[in-house]
């Protein structure tokens, strides 16, 4: 079979058209047998990834960042009218934050993270859905899709700089929302300042958002919390960048829930992200879903 090889240009600043031929060369020193495109819009992997499937390649590879990854996993599912996956997806990692790629253990180096697609050991990965959309990372609403839409508006910097300094803004901004959780076993309504959802523990290329979610295992992991004061906010941020003892998820305003089933309603609107994707500027209510064991996703070998 031949893998396809789907290039986000735009990636991490059009670093990812840079290095192109870098990818091309590490393939063909593998030995693999591939075919490239390169997208040309938003949106446009999903119908690559789609059209990839009716034409029987297999692996489908998502080269760019966790944006990329997204869109072409969308593409698959949207293609897969059986509703199982008989394709392997892959990952090269030439994004920003590269955060699945991290959260999975795929190198960042390109010859090891080809390696891994050469060798074909897959596991079957958890895929996460929100209405009529599907996510493999995290998902946000409140002050984290807040930092996103002002991340996206930043020019000048980039990389994890520009996490850091959008999260400041909107720390500044301070944001509030009264919203309904219903979950499996539980029910919230009041305030919340954020909630993300995870698939896997880290987003933003350091923000440990959702720290005990576990892509193999089922649940739909989700945190939600309200801190009101701008000064407790700053106090408690440098707690997210850790991975274990010491979260922010030990605030006694902060729960971290796991579940197979997440409704929310969100007074004023919110904007709401998937895999660091602004997919709504303003929404109301949002549906989340687990589906368990989805995905062949290539990967170290354990």
């Amino acid at each position: 079979m031949k893998a396809i090889i789907i290039l986000n240009p735009y990636a991490n600043r059009w670093g990812a058209l840079k290095r192109k031929p870098e990818v091309e060369k590490v393939f063909q020193h593998a030995g693999i047998e591939y075919d490239l495109a390169v997208s040309e819009r938003a949106g446009h992997p999903i119908e690559l990834a789609a059209e990839a499937l009716k034409q029987g390649y297999n692996p489908i590879i998502a080269a760019g960042g966790d944006s990329t990854y997204n869109e072409v996993v969308n593409g698959i599912i949207q293609g897969s009218q059986s509703g199982a996956i008989d394709v392997n997806f892959g990952i090269l990692p030439l994004g920003t934050a590269n955060d699945l790629a991290n959260n999975l253990g795929i190198p960042m180096e390109l010859p090891q993270a080809v390696n891994i697609i050469s060798e074909g050991y897959t596991r079957q990965l958890d895929v996460c859905q929100v209405n009529d959309r599907f996510f493999v990372n995290n998902s946000a609403i409140g002050l984290e899709t807040t930092v996103t839409v002002i991340q996206e508006n930043m020019t000048k910097v980039s990389g994890v700089i520009r996490y850091l300094l959008a999260t400041l803004v909107a720390i500044y901004k301070n944001p509030n929302w009264t919203m309904k959780l219903v979950w499996d076993d539980g029910v919230y309504e009041g305030p919340v300042k954020l909630v993300s959802i995870g698939n896997n523990a880290r987003t933003g290329g350091i923000f440990y958002t959702v720290p005990h979610a576990d892509p193999f295992d089922g649940k739909l992991s989700f945190v939600y919390g309200t801190i009101e004061a701008r000064i407790e906010i700053l106090r408690t941020l440098p707690k997210i960048l850790k991975k274990d003892k010491g979260n922010y998820i030990e605030h006694p305003k902060v729960h971290e829930i796991h579940t197979s089933h997440l409704r929310i309603h969100a007074e004023p609107s919110t904007p709401a992200h998937t895999d660091g994707e602004i997919f709504a500027r303003a929404i109301n209510d949002l549906e989340y879903s687990i589906h368990p064991q989805m995905l062949p996703i290539l990967l170290p070998k354990i």
